[in-house]
């Protein structure tokens, strides 16, 4: 039986890496969302980051999409739901995410936008390229191109239907109004062996936040027209 050169470089690089983690299959995690819907600001800022702890993200495979319950309107236009700052935040983080494809480059730069709208001063967020020491031009010229457009339709493609923002999903699994405590579903997804201290401690999987009182985002962009005509 002949077996590859890819073969053997793999199982090589198994052995011999830290753990085994990278070569077992992740669990994905992607987050539909809209730039500034303030229930996704306050899952960005004060939940996402949670993957980092306890060697989560070494099992995770995040993906963020910028979208949420913007609607395409007859002349190719979009129509966002928090107005046309949120479209034009939505095509910076689309072209944040294609300049910087790792994620240990381009989710600091989308939790600094996103700590500013949380904050109500997301009109500052050109301050977190000299903050993050990333090269400013990357983005802003994507945000003024045809690419920049291009990026959005593509995320429009991506999104699934959904009931509200943000709409986070575990392995093709929507996890509804319990997606603040989708670190519990990564850890059930988790199907390797290598131990993880972040799905073994019980304080893991009933996270619990001094925010948790702000309410998601859950209004539909149909009743929130359907609100803004009747007014």
């Amino acid at each position: 039986m002949k077996i590859s050169l890819s073969f053997f470089l793999v199982t090589f690089l198994c052995f011999n890496h830290f753990s085994f983690i990278s070569c077992e299959k992740k669990v994905s995690l992607t987050l539909y969302y809209e730039s500034l819907c303030p229930g996704c600001s306050n899952f960005i800022v004060n939940y996402l980051p949670k993957i980092f702890k306890n060697g989560i993200i070494d099992i995770v495979d995040l993906k963020l999409v910028p979208w949420g319950n913007t609607k395409i309107q007859a002349n190719n236009t979009f129509l966002c739901q928090h107005g046309p700052a949120e479209c034009f935040l939505d095509t910076v983080e689309a072209c944040a995410l294609d300049a910087w494809p790792h994620l240990n480059e381009h989710f600091p730069f989308i939790h600094c936008v996103e700590s500013l709208v949380y904050h109500k001063n997301y009109t500052q967020w050109e301050t977190c390229f000299e903050k993050l020491n990333l090269k400013k031009e990357l983005v802003t010229d994507c945000v003024g191109s045809d690419r920049g457009k291009e990026l959005e339709l593509r995320h429009s493609a991506e999104t699934p239907p959904h009931k509200f923002v943000p709409w986070v999903v575990v392995d093709g699994l929507p996890l509804y109004k319990d997606y603040r405590n989708f670190v519990s579903y990564i850890c059930k997804a988790y199907k390797g062996t290598a131990p993880i201290p972040g799905c073994t401690s019980s304080n893991s999987l009933s996270f619990t936040s001094e925010f948790s009182t702000i309410s998601p985002d859950i209004t539909s962009f149909d009743e929130q027209i359907n609100l803004a005509a009747s007014a």
